[in-house]
């Protein structure tokens, strides 16, 4: 399985920004059906400057301490960003800023970060209707 680093094992035990959002702008939610993992991002957008910045986030995640570390992170590096800004965030960034994920986890930063351009996709979907 690996040897998790202090940070996805922090992340895991108090994770940030955990918990269903009311009245989300926005909802990404993926599955890996592998391995069981689900995830659900909700965004609150604020238009300020005529650009859309992450208000706030949560996620909704089952899964194994990886993708709850994952999903964690993700929300961190999302908030406060332009949706531009956030959409550019990859697995490769998550599993970074979580110093490490064994590679048999790797798929978690994954699911998290494709979370993450769902709900900014259904967003802009949202927008353009």
């Amino acid at each position: 399985m690996g040897t998790y680093s202090e940070e996805v094992m922090n992340l895991f035990k108090c994770p940030k920004n955990m918990g269903e959002m009311k009245n989300p702008d926005a909802v990404g939610q993926v599955g890996n059906p592998h391995c069981g993992d689900i995830m659900k991002i909700y965004l609150k957008i604020d238009n300020k400057n005529k650009k859309n910045y992450i208000k706030d986030i949560k996620f909704q995640t089952m899964g194994c301490i990886a993708a709850i570390a994952s999903s964690s992170m993700t929300t961190e590096l999302a908030k406060g960003k332009t949706l531009e800004q956030a959409k550019k965030i990859t697995n490769k960034d998550v599993a970074e800023a979580l110093k490490g994920l064994p590679p048999i986890k790797m798929h978690c930063s994954n699911l998290a970060a494709d979370a993450l351009r769902k709900a900014i996709e259904s967003w802009e979907k949202k927008k353009t209707n």
